[in-house]
């Protein structure tokens, strides 16, 4: 017994002597653990792995931020960024926002300082020994703030460590320099939700079309659940897992005292409510936002901050005030659609009638390359009207869709103040970026008004009579302008008649008795190139002119004689709401006498009541004043029109990229293919009180005061005058009666007369 008794107490105290080593070792590992963790946050403090930044530069600490493109009313239509992001203010942030994170992130934000041990602990017994991953990480709100800032270098085995004792260290100096409020800020300002897309403030507009101060409850769920992935809880690319985590996190939120249990219930049956607006959100102001930018950056070169640095437009969260109209606008771009989508299917016909793409294939078949050959399908995303969805399309195809696809670029400025306040320079400003406004084209019987001004200039008057007999030129290759319409030739036509009408034979008999100098002189002072002036053909748009260029032109004819440059940028402010620059109305010069304007304004508004233009009056019933003028060029190459009133110069573009692609038909004249955009645009302006009383103003000087009441002779085609003869027997002779019938009569009558003889335009 005695011996057994030894032997029990040899073993009790061998296994004594094992659980001593085990614990010994067990102090030894920690001792050398704790002595390495030390060493690595000394060598950290000391920054051996890197420089920490210090608490005056976390003090500098701000997020980049976009430059943001504003209309006249303040709403946002366009960003320059480097990282889409648009800050937001504490006072900004809702609080169930705030509620959200917190319940989400880091439950004892408010009780810490930046590291919360809890939260190590935490980690260790439920996500590393029970492995449990639903906890989350250890990391505070603080902390991921300073990854989100400073992002994480790589230091080998070393590398998780090194940079978790970063955070935690740089995370306490933060909190000595910001209060919580300040930190939350920064953290919802500076947070990547996806897409490119950084900060609250832009994650609310892009999912939610709305700024963050206006998000609900179950909105902001959704966006504080991305953060823990981005990708796999965007709601448009997986709305069933993003639906499943904004619940978690109104569970959580119910969970830490922040909802009801009833709340939680009803907010979790709701739908994800998404209203997405995606990178393509200002596309309709694509075209205008690029030459602001472009004038931003010129500004912004010559200006330099208080600490001398430059300017960056990309980061520094300026605003840029402009001065476009966003109501006129959306009706320009919903005219044009309108217009566009309507013929494109008529010169798709003419097109395909005439063989158009087998002459095209084989001109490009000679310079083609290896795509061409290969001619591979694919699916793609290109233009169309109805926005249809990306689908397989050959190389070919994709190349013929936008070959024979109508453009429509549109300007419309204030010709007072040469306010832009409608920009367009085609479709779409990411498959089709070459700006039309800026673009030269035939410009076509637009020009005429500008002859006539010249003319009058020289001493000529409205009833001055022009020849309107078919005439050869030998000394211009035999050069033998026609009218439009031929059967209009003959006898002589009073020169308000001659412009109202846009008659070609008796324009170019008034450009020769103008005379080359005083036209040229004329251009210039209206800011035009005089090339070609020496030319007759010049008269009939043998020109190649700008869409700006016009506008600045016929601003001169609504503004009195006077000429502004295009202004886009009221001002440029900083972030914080401070005037950096200041926009300035460009200087006016005096291009024509008031009279000359006058007269030419009046000869328009005949061209709109009973010319060219009437379409503006019987077609889209625009009323009031308003002066126009179509231009049709070469084989209908390209369509214009010009409007305007004593507020607005609105004109418009319409053809291919490619002048061989065209309507055969008066399809492709300006009253039927360009005029229509500018009419469906007034005629929404017309129905809002707001823009109509802005744009559709009267002119100071009635159409009836300009004397055209000239002496009877024969002029128009032999059925008007037969015509106006029984309409008006008291005057039988001349259609250019002093007395203007009453707008109510005048639209019976010609609407009479258009109904049994309907006219090309």
């Amino acid at each position: 017994m005695a011996k057994g008794k030894k032997s029990g107490r040899g073993k009790a105290g061998k296994s004594s002597g094992g659980a001593k080593v085990l614990w010994k070792v067990l102090f030894l590992l920690l001792a050398a653990a704790f002595i390495g963790v030390f060493t690595l946050i000394t060598l950290v403090r000391k920054d051996v792995f890197g420089k920490l930044p210090t608490t005056e530069e976390l003090a500098a600490v701000r997020n980049e931020e976009a430059s943001l493109i504003l209309a006249s009313n303040g709403a946002v239509i366009g960003k320059v960024f480097a990282e889409e992001r648009t800050n937001v203010r504490w006072k900004d942030l809702p609080t169930h926002v705030v509620d959200a994170l917190v319940s989400t992130e880091d439950q004892r934000f408010f009780e810490h300082s930046g590291v919360d041990a809890f939260s190590y602990v935490r980690v260790f017994f439920r996500t590393l020994l029970a492995r449990d991953r639903s906890g989350g990480g250890g990391s505070t709100i603080s902390q991921q703030l300073i990854k989100n800032l400073y992002g994480r270098d790589r230091h080998g085995l070393l590398t998780v460590p090194v940079n978790k004792i970063k955070e935690a260290l740089v995370a306490q100096r933060l909190e000595q320099v910001y209060n919580k409020e300040d930190i939350i800020t920064l953290y919802l300002n500076s947070v990547p939700f996806g897409e490119n897309v950084y900060g609250i403030e832009s994650a609310a507009e892009r999912f939610f079309s709305k700024p963050a101060s206006q998000l609900k409850v179950e909105e902001g769920a959704v966006l504080i659940g991305m953060l823990k992935a981005n990708t796999g809880y965007n709601p448009r690319l997986h709305p069933e897992a993003s639906k499943g985590r904004r619940n978690q996190v109104l569970a959580l939120m119910a969970g830490n005292g922040k909802l009801t249990t009833a709340a939680r219930d009803s907010l979790q049956a709701l739908p994800l409510g998404l209203r997405y607006a995606g990178a393509g959100k200002f596309d309709d102001y694509g075209y205008f936002n690029a030459r602001v930018e472009q004038q931003a950056r010129a500004a912004l070169a010559k200006l330099k901050k208080k600490d001398g640095s430059a300017y960056d437009l990309e980061k520094d969260g300026l605003r840029i005030h402009t001065t476009l109209d966003t109501g006129l606008q959306q009706a320009a771009l919903r005219a044009t659609a309108k217009q566009l989508s309507a013929m494109q299917p008529k010169l798709d016909r003419e097109l395909k009638a005439r063989g158009t793409r087998k002459a095209w294939e084989k001109a490009e078949g000679r310079k083609a390359g290896t795509a061409w050959k290969r001619n591979e399908r694919a699916v793609r995303d290109v233009f169309t009207w109805d926005d249809a969805p990306p689908d397989s399309i050959s190389y070919r195809d994709s190349l013929w869709h936008y070959h024979r696809m109508l453009q429509g670029a549109f300007l419309m400025v204030d010709p007072a103040t040469g306010k832009v306040r409608a920009y367009s320079g085609g479709n779409d400003f990411r498959t089709l970026p070459y700006d039309q406004v800026q673009g030269r084209r035939p410009v076509a019987s637009t020009i005429k008004p500008l002859i006539y001004a010249a003319a009058l200039r020289k001493g000529f008057e409205p009833c001055t009579y022009l020849n309107n007999e078919v005439k050869s030129y030998p000394e211009y290759e035999g050069w033998t302008p026609q009218n439009f319409e031929k059967d209009t030739t003959g006898g002589q036509v009073a020169m308000w008649y001659a412009l109202a009408h846009s008659m070609n034979v008796p324009t170019v008999d008034l450009y020769f008795r103008t005379g080359a100098d005083t036209i040229r002189d004329t251009f210039k002072a209206l800011g035009l190139p005089t090339g070609g002036v020496d030319k007759p053909a010049l008269a009939l748009g043998a020109a190649d002119l700008s869409l700006q260029e016009l506008v600045q032109a016929y601003s001169a004819f609504a503004n009195n004689g006077l000429t502004r440059g295009l202004q886009l940028i009221e001002k440029i402010t900083d972030a914080t709401g401070k005037v950096i620059y200041q926009g300035k109305m460009a200087p006016a010069r005096r291009a024509l006498d008031m009279e000359v304007a006058e007269t030419i304004t009046a000869m328009l508004q005949r061209a709109v009541s009973q010319g060219t233009g009437a379409a503006m009056r019987s077609r889209f019933g625009v009323r009031g004043d308003l002066a126009g003028k179509t231009g049709t060029s070469q084989d209908y190459a390209d369509a214009w029109f010009i409007g305007y009133t004593p507020d607005l110069v609105a004109a418009t573009w319409v053809g291919a990229r490619d002048p061989s692609v065209h309507f055969n038909s008066a399809n492709g004249t300006g009253s039927q293919l360009a005029l229509p955009v500018i009419g469906y645009t007034l005629e929404e302006v017309q129905r809002s009180s707001v823009m109509r009383g802005k744009y559709l103003t009267s002119f100071p000087l009635p159409a009836d005061s300009v004397n055209m009441a000239c002496e009877p002779r024969r002029a128009g085609t032999l059925l008007e005058r037969v015509l106006d003869v029984f309409f008006h027997p008291d005057n039988k002779d001349a259609p250019e009666r002093k007395q203007v019938p009453e707008r109510k009569s005048e639209k019976k009558e010609e609407g009479f007369f258009r109904k049994l003889f309907p006219k090309k335009r």
